[in-house]
């Protein structure tokens, strides 16, 4: 079924790129083949037991000299982030495009995305993870340049160059983690439990670095941020919502898959390190925010801040500060929870954000107010999301954050206390959006403004219905984690 739920959206792609469909046909295809790949992970996800390590294993040789082949299965950390990223990309893809040009290739490069993220969650091989990882800037690359506005074709060359930077980090590492261990072995479950260059000081802390770099620049952590922005702002709002809700989640969950499993007693030692630079990022984040007068920009800038959150959990749980074993799964189940969380909340923020440009070709606060008499249902959406980024109790956001402040309080007290402050700027940049948008006299050009048609509302409700069960009844995910699984 994995293999299947990856290989099926490049199927779909393939198709796209060949068959003579029209723009509507091309889109209920897409749809069709994104619904399928996430039915394929229910189903996975419906005989999973948690806690009980890799399941639904499935290996082929492919370079048997080197120890590769074609291995997918999922745990506790790679299920949730699966899951949330197929609904996602059917999300997106239902979601109306903004300009309707070349729609064939549009969605076949959301398709070809869509594989390539899965496949990255989902491979146990740690040379087809980089295989994956490099394929993503493909296909986000064309979607930012081809279909974004503004300044998009420098914008999509800024994130591929970036990012290509850190995939070549994080190859170079890789190589040196696999010349560690005899025979070859890219897979990921052998490297967890040989722990290959445990004890091997400036060697293992060279290889760390260079995956800390590398997946820093795809989270991205403060100050290899720069490229997120006008990426951003300059793609389309399904392609932002992927960029934050998946793409982001790369550089998390390769950190926690390869650097804290595969290197812990070397990723223990630089964990506090780790924890600093989260914490730069969490109050950077908040606090450029708020200073932004674009709509798009401010929740760009606020993704910087909340993966600063997640980065900080994985820190605690990486940390070696004995006597805290259950605040350090704790702060694990946080911040996978954050990362799921993040998807569905900033996703739904990006596809709202594209929706208002749409209507009015503009991102800038000062140009809206008084919308919440024309669009009801989009203040109604849009209001949620924010209050679930902000980490209002019942929501998502809440039950992710809480987790990893009380697991980094009972680590680095210190640390944790200090990042709250960032809470309190996310909250104001959030409410002063939401004031200057919706409230306040309307500008006569938004007489004709339109509220949110029925795809978008329904597109969100599913997003936000998610959030919202998550914050009410969180049982269900934290049990499916398990303290991350295998």
């Amino acid at each position: 079924m994995l293999t299947f739920a990856i290989l099926l959206p490049f199927a779909g792609a393939a198709l796209l790129a060949s068959a003579p469909l029209s723009a509507g046909q091309s889109r209920l295809a897409a749809i069709l083949v994104a619904a399928l790949s996430l039915g394929a992970l229910c189903v996975v996800w419906a005989g999973f037991i948690p806690g009980a390590g890799f399941q639904a294993v499935q290996e082929a040789p492919w370079i048997p000299p080197l120890g590769v082949a074609w291995r997918v299965g999922v745990d506790g950390i790679s299920l949730p982030l699966a899951l949330m990223s197929g609904l996602l990309f059917v999300a997106a893809i239902a979601w109306p495009m903004e300009r309707e040009v070349n729609a064939r290739a549009y969605y076949a490069w959301f398709l070809f995305l869509e594989g390539a993220s899965l496949g990255l969650f989902l491979t146990l091989d740690l040379l087809i993870f980089y295989v994956f990882f490099d394929l993503s800037l493909v296909g986000m690359y064309f979607l930012i340049g081809r279909w974004g506005h503004g300044d998009a074709p420098r914008a999509a060359l800024k994130f591929f160059l970036y990012t290509l930077a850190g995939s070549l980090l994080i190859l170079l590492a890789l190589i040196a983690l696999v010349l560690s261990v005899d025979p070859l072995s890219f897979d990921m479950r052998d490297m967890i439990a040989l722990q290959p260059v445990a004890g091997m000081d400036l060697r293992a802390g060279l290889i760390l670095l260079g995956f800390v770099l590398g997946f820093a620049i795809k989270t991205p952590l403060f100050p290899l941020h720069t490229w997120l922005p006008p990426a951003h702002v300059d793609a389309p709002g399904p392609a932002s919502a992927i960029l934050a809700g998946v793409l982001l989640k790369m550089g998390t969950y390769g950190l926690v898959r390869i650097p804290m499993q595969m290197l812990r007693e070397t990723f223990a030692t630089y964990a506090l390190a780790l924890g600093v630079v989260a914490l730069a990022s969490i109050l950077w984040g908040s606090i450029v925010a708020f200073a932004q007068d674009n709509i798009k920009r401010r929740i760009a800038y606020t993704s910087v801040n909340h993966m600063g959150y997640a980065v900080l959990g994985i820190a605690v749980a990486g940390s070696a500060v004995t006597g805290q074993e259950a605040a350090r799964d704790l702060a694990l189940n946080g911040a996978v929870i954050e990362m799921v969380a993040h998807g569905l909340i900033t996703g739904a923020l990006f596809l709202i954000a594209g929706s208002i440009w749409a209507r009015t070709g503009t991102y800038e606060i000062d140009s809206y107010g008084g919308l919440a008499g024309r669009a009801p249902r989009l203040m109604g959406a849009m209001g949620l999301a924010s209050f679930a980024s902000l980490g209002l109790p019942g929501l998502a956001g809440f039950v992710a954050e809480v987790q990893i402040f009380v697991g980094a309080f009972a680590v680095w007290p210190w640390l944790a206390a200090i990042a709250l402050l960032g809470l309190i700027v996310t909250a104001a940049l959030f409410l002063g959006m939401l004031q200057r948008v919706f409230l306040g006299e309307r500008p006569p050009a938004l007489d004709g403004f339109a509220d949110l048609t029925r795809t978008e509302f329904g597109v969100l409700a599913v997003l936000l219905g998610l959030v919202v069960l998550i914050g009410v009844w969180p049982a269900w995910l934290i049990d499916m984690i398990a303290l991350g699984g295998g």
